[in-house]
Order: structure tokens, then sequence, then C-alpha cells
């Protein structure tokens, strides 16, 4: 089979494009960690657990989430307090327990992660790639 130039341009950059779209989606989705059973986490707090994997596990009310343990200035992790804030020993910014910025050089909250359970009844926390 032969190809002419404008034929060979169209296919590279439809290639180019479709590769970028791949990269954006990976990007989006991220990476799922099974945190374990729900069961483990059955009483009000913030579980540091998967700290160094990118997140906290907080049980607040009966409701998990999972908050990021890096901080939003220079990406730093963060440090959970006996209060439930969260603390950057970098740079001195502080987040509520909710992720919310107390205290500066942060100027954005901790965000808030993707989770769900599975059918075993495991917590899922989907982790932004970097």
């Amino acid at each position: 089979m032969s190809m002419n130039r404008r034929d060979f341009l169209f296919l590279t950059t439809g290639a180019a494009a479709l590769a970028a779209t791949e990269g954006l989606g990976l990007a989006d989705a991220g990476s799922v960690i099974d945190a374990g059973p729900v069961g483990n986490f059955a009483t009000d707090g913030v579980y540091s657990n998967f700290r160094a994997l990118g997140f906290f596990v907080i049980r607040k009310g009966g409701k998990l989430t999972a908050l990021s343990s890096i901080c939003t200035h220079r990406k730093v992790q963060v440090t959970a307090e006996h209060d439930c804030s969260f603390y950057c020993k970098r740079h001195g910014s502080t987040f509520d327990p909710s992720g919310h910025v107390t205290k500066g050089p942060a100027k954005r909250d901790l965000p808030v992660l993707a989770t769900s359970v599975n059918g075993a009844g495991h917590l899922l926390v989907t982790v932004p790639l970097v």
C-alpha cells in the first residue's frame, strides 16, 4: 500500500491526537487503591495508614471520605494532628479537619479524593497520577 504525503500527515496527526487524549484520560482516572474493609474505619477520626500513598481516610458521623495528604503549596506530605487538622512542616500551612486552608502559604484546600465501596466491602480510593 502506498501512501501520499497528505494521507501520512492525516494519520500521524490523528494518532498524536488520540495519544494525547488517552494520556489525559489516564491522568483523570488516577490509580485506584484498595484501602481494605470498611469495618477497619469504624470510629470517627483520621486514619493515617495511607499517608505515604497520598491520602488519609476520614470517618465523620458515619461518612467515609478520603483527603489528599499532599500540601497544595509545594507538594509536601502533611501530617495529621491530634485534633484531626493537618499540618505541613515544610512551610507551615495548616488545614482544618475538612481540608480547608486555615493558614498559608497554601491557598488551595486539600483535595477530596473519589471513593467507592466494592462488592467485597472494601473502600477504594482513586489517587491522581502525578
